[in-house]
């Protein structure tokens, strides 16, 4: 099977599309990798503007991602937050040193009226990332997560609550009167682009966020690549995060099928795991490529990558 060559373009939430994202970058050309970002779950915490989905996918691409945690920096330490707590401030959503320094650079400069997307660009150039980041806009959006008991900024129904809370619903504040990243809907619209991957994020609070933008779903459609998503359900649980329960929640079945048809018409192909189900291909209504898609260490995000992109070679060759 011929691997599709050329530009490639992923949409990624947070610490699984970060994985593939990895992999994607190691097996491309340098430079032929753009990655647009979910910013929704961005917030304004002790004076800061912190962006959880970007420094993810910055710290991963950067060889810089701590293992461990599935978040934040490598070797971390934690003097601020023990001072912090010595304070008695806010301790739920935990800042490391290290990652601290992103968090206040990023703040500083767009104070002064810089973008989010040229700050970003700058972090990944000196970070010696060669893969163009962009986040999905340079506007505010927020995902309010809508429960039992109210509606909840995402980083308070995420990390201070935990999830604990049943979901109703979602929406994002902002989206429809912002407009994507600068360079966004060019890279959709590249004559050379050889396949746009919907990485294996949540596809509710991850990837709905970058879709919700004016303007960014038409693109993909437009598109003269295949969009090819990788599910991020397998054996009925997300590898990472709450979309499982959510799904449970919404009155869905916690199924890769599921996210299949969430996706409805945009899909032009499905990668799901080899053991997922017993569903034949053909109730898919889309093609599907059956492979290993748990990604524990480099070795498996690079083989997924390669996986993904032979998947969207034979999608082009027909």
């Amino acid at each position: 099977m011929t691997a599709a060559t050329g530009p490639v373009v992923a949409l990624s939430g947070g610490v699984g599309g970060a994985k593939l994202a990895r992999g994607l970058d190691r097996v491309l050309a340098p430079g032929d990798l753009t990655v647009i970002v979910n910013t929704a779950d961005d917030f304004d915490h002790l004076g800061l503007h912190v962006s959880p989905d970007l420094d993810s996918v910055l710290y991963a691409l950067a060889d810089l991602d701590n293992a461990a945690t599935g978040w934040g920096r490598r070797d971390e330490t934690w003097t601020f937050m023990d001072a912090l707590a010595g304070l008695g401030g806010e301790t739920w959503f935990r800042l490391g040193d290290g990652d601290l320094a992103i968090h206040v650079e990023r703040s500083h400069r767009l104070r002064g009226g810089d973008r989010l997307s040229a700050i970003s660009d700058d972090f990944r150039t000196r970070l010696g990332i060669a893969a163009r980041i962009l986040p999905m806009s340079d506007d505010p959006v927020r995902t309010i997560v809508e429960t039992a008991g109210g509606d909840l900024d995402f980083q308070h129904y995420f990390v201070r609550d935990r999830c604990e809370p049943a979901v109703l619903g979602f929406r994002f504040d902002g989206a429809t009167a912002a407009r994507p990243a600068p360079g966004l809907l060019d890279a959709l619209a590249d004559p050379a682009l050889a396949a746009i991957i919907i990485c294996p994020s949540n596809p509710f609070v991850s990837v709905d966020p970058i879709l919700a933008i004016p303007g960014i779903r038409d693109a993909m459609v437009a598109a003269s690549a295949p969009v090819i998503a990788v599910s991020p359900i397998v054996g009925g649980r997300a590898l990472r995060g709450p979309a499982a329960k959510m799904m449970a929640e919404l009155g869905l079945p916690a199924t890769a099928q599921a996210v299949a048809r969430h996706y409805g018409g945009l899909l032009s192909g499905y990668v799901i795991e080899a053991t997922e189900g017993s569903e034949a291909p053909e109730d898919y209504e889309i093609p599907v490529r059956r492979t290993e898609t748990v990604m524990t260490d480099i070795a498996s995000r690079e083989r997924l990558a390669r996986d993904v992109l032979a998947f969207a070679g034979r999608l082009v060759a027909g």
